[in-house]
């Protein structure tokens, strides 16, 4: 038996990854189906260079987010919980409430903070999110991709 060439690992740094832009449009997607393509791509797993350790993902726009669909009941029956810090004044918010109100942004937000880390590089990653309740965004000049779910 000959000598089998063993190659290691690859690492890459944050700094080394060429980031893109996505726009994706939220119109009739169901939630957790595009957020978990969302944090996928901002965890960088759709790449080879997917390091777990280091930021080698792309930024993410998601606009018409107030449009996103929620299958069953859960538009009516999934609650939102948020604490004042003062004592007793613990916070409940319907998910039909937050996307019929100001904040439909923030459903879409804490479905993909919750498939992200917990830890300082899951909040970094999130920074790379941009969302937005209507079909307007400001990061045009950025030229985003259009992202398509199947």
């Amino acid at each position: 038996m000959g000598a089998t060439a063993h190659k290691a690992t690859r690492s890459f740094r944050s700094q080394d990854v060429d980031r893109r832009w996505y726009v994706l449009d939220a119109t009739d997607q169901v939630l957790g189906r595009l957020a978990s393509e969302v944090a996928r791509r901002l965890r960088g797993k759709h790449r080879p260079t997917y390091t777990p350790h280091a930021d080698t993902g792309d930024f993410v726009i998601v606009v018409n987010a107030e449009k996103v669909k929620l299958t069953g009941q859960k538009r009516e029956q999934k609650t939102y919980y948020r604490h004042t810090g003062f004592t007793g004044h613990l916070k409940q918010t319907t998910a039909a409430e937050l996307l019929d109100g100001p904040h439909a942004d923030r459903v879409v937000r804490t479905a993909v903070r919750g498939m992200l880390p917990k830890n300082a590089l899951g909040r970094k990653l999130l920074s790379h999110l941009k969302v937005y309740a209507g079909p307007e965004h400001k990061h045009a000049a950025q030229k985003p991709e259009v992202l398509s779910l199947g």
